[in-house]
């Protein structure tokens, strides 16, 4: 069973590589990014799984956290096409 994490980040360093960390986060399959430094995702692995696979693409000063993200919650500013996958995921 897929669950949905949300993944939320800070990178420090002066050689600041968003996109091999956004490729790999995009490499779940399923995800969201509508706010600069947070995503969701689904997968059937676990956080500790996530957050390891994610570390490869980030500097030793740099933050991440991942965890996992219940059905109770709510929103404000978001298109239509955001609103409807927080529907659909957070089940």
């Amino acid at each position: 069973m897929k669950n949905t994490y949300c993944i939320s980040y800070d990178l420090i360093g002066p050689d600041q590589d968003y996109d091999g960390l956004h490729e790999a986060i995009k490499s779940y399959g399923y995800w969201w990014h509508h706010l600069d430094s947070t995503w969701f995702i689904k997968s059937d692995k676990k956080a500790s799984e996530i957050l390891k696979h994610l570390s490869e693409f980030i500097d030793d000063d740099d933050k991440i956290i991942v965890f996992s993200v219940g059905n109770s919650w709510w929103s404000k500013g978001f298109t239509k096409r955001g609103l409807d996958w927080l529907h659909k995921n957070f089940k």
